[in-house]
């Protein structure tokens, strides 16, 4: 059975928030492993690797359901409420 995502029509074409860093780390001035933006508003969060984990966190707060990788050379995103990991398409 395959599993898919039910919410890739919320996801918009956005501009990151913050092109280098994690919005909530930069403004605490923290740290973080890897980043994630918001395929519906553009926040960019960190990983949960990271120790704040803002990328969930936002989920949490605002119910924006898809995440993509923000690294360079990675390129899958994330349906929180689905729980799949898919690849965008092209």
């Amino acid at each position: 059975m395959v599993i898919a995502c039910t919410h890739l029509d919320q996801i918009q074409d956005v501009e990151p928030r913050t092109p280098y860093g994690c919005e909530e780390c930069l403004e605490m001035g923290d740290t973080w492993v890897h980043l994630r933006i918001c395929k519906i508003c553009g926040h960019v969060g960190c990983c949960d690797s990271s120790k704040n984990k803002h990328a969930t966190r936002h989920f949490h707060e605002t119910g924006h359901p898809i995440i993509q990788s923000f690294e360079r050379g990675e390129d899958w995103m994330w349906c929180y409420v689905d729980r799949v990991l898919f690849r965008p398409e092209r």
